[in-house]
Parts: C-alpha cells; sequence; structure tokens
C-alpha cells in the first residue's frame, strides 16, 4: 500500500526480457542499504517486488500481465522513474490510498506553464467512468494528485513546482504514455452502484 507522495526518482540501468517474456529491470539504487530482497516498491505506480541486490543497483520483474496494462514496454535505459516504499501503517497518509495496481494507461496531450505551475492534461483510450470526478484523487505515474477538471477522455491536473522537481513529471512531453490508478474508494462504491447490491436493514 501506498500514498502516492514520491520518495524518490531512480534510472533505468538495463532491461532485458526472458524467454516467457517478462521483463527484468535494474535500476539505480537512492535507498542504499534501507532495502531488502522481497520488498515492495511502486515504480511510477506500479508496484514491483525487489528480487535482487547489487552495489549500487537492485533488479524487479514484471510478468505479460504487468506489462500489457502499464507503460513499461516503453522504458528505455536512462528512463527517469517515479519511487515509493510501502507506508509504513502507523504514518500518516500524506496523498491518498494508492495500491500500486494500475488501472490503464493514458497520454499525454498537452503542457501548460502556468505562473510557476504546470497543467498536464492526458488523454485515453476509452470513454472514462464515473471513477474519475473533479476534484478527486488521481495516481498518475504513482504520484498522488487532484484532478483539476476532467470530460469524457481527458483529465487535466496541475503539478506544482515541488512534485515537479521531485518527480519525473520534469522529464514528461507530450506523447508520452504514463500509468493511471483511480482511487480505490471511488472504485467500490461505483461497483457498489453499478451492482444494485441491496442493503438489508436487520434492526
Amino acid at each position: 500500500m501506498f500514498t502516492g507522495i514520491i520518495e524518490s526518482v531512480t534510472e533505468v540501468y538495463k532491461l532485458y526480457y526472458d524467454i516467457n517474456k517478462n521483463l527484468h529491470m535494474i535500476f539505480t539504487n537512492p535507498f542504499n542499504n534501507k532495502i531488502k530482497i522481497n520488498q515492495s516498491i511502486s515504480h511510477n505506480g506500479i508496484c514491483l517486488t525487489i528480487v535482487n541486490i547489487y552495489k549500487k543497483n537492485y533488479s524487479v520483474t514484471a510478468s505479460k500481465e504487468t506489462l500489457s496494462c502499464t507503460n513499461l514496454n516503453y522504458l528505455k535505459i536512462g528512463d527517469k522513474v517515479n519511487l515509493e516504499r510501502s507506508l509504513f501503517l502507523k504514518g500518516r497518509i500524506e496523498g491518498h490510498i494508492v495500491q500500486g495496481h494500475i488501472d490503464t494507461t493514458a497520454k499525454i496531450i498537452n503542457i501548460l506553464k502556468k505562473n510557476g505551475s504546470w497543467l498536464f492534461i492526458i488523454k485515453f483510450k476509452n470513454k472514462l467512468s464515473n471513477n474519475v470526478v473533479k476534484k478527486g484523487s488521481i495516481a498518475i505515474n504513482g504520484v498522488s494528485l487532484t484532478v483539476n477538471d476532467c470530460n469524457k477522455y481527458t483529465v487535466s491536473v496541475s503539478i506544482i513546482l515541488y512534485t515537479y522537481i521531485k518527480t519525473n513529471f520534469q522529464f514528461l512531453k507530450i506523447g508520452d504514455i504514463v500509468n493511471i490508478e483511480f482511487d480505490i474508494l471511488g472504485k467500490y462504491i461505483n461497483k457498489f452502484i453499478e451492482t444494485n447490491i441491496t442493503i438489508i436493514d436487520y434492526t
């Protein structure tokens, strides 16, 4: 479980596919000895498990299923990736509840500079559901953000200077594909309404 508050940005060191078409990724390690094998870390919003730790790097693996619904296939050596370690139960949730399970991807169609902040506009392939609402929460590349505005196919979010320089938003450009995770609370409510569950009062 994560909060969408990015701790660090890493760099892709090596990429390779195995015979089963799983993707093995080696990243630079900004956490030094504070991570361990089998620990889960959010990479651009994707929950991945550390399988090996080297002197200055660590490796994770993504299955074909994960590759099919994320932007991992677009990664290149040298790309910058947002990182967040899983939260402590005793800690504060500074953003919103982020599971690290990507729902879909979207394309950046415009970036507007707005007096010290940036407005990112992203477009989805399919029509948006009620999982996205104005002023609601959304995770883009693992970053917890508030929806500035939305319509059937697009969402806009405002990125303040601090978030811009502390995440890989500073490296993103028009046409890039980003990972999207909708607010889990919104998804539960939407599912509840769709299935028309009847609540029985036994009192």
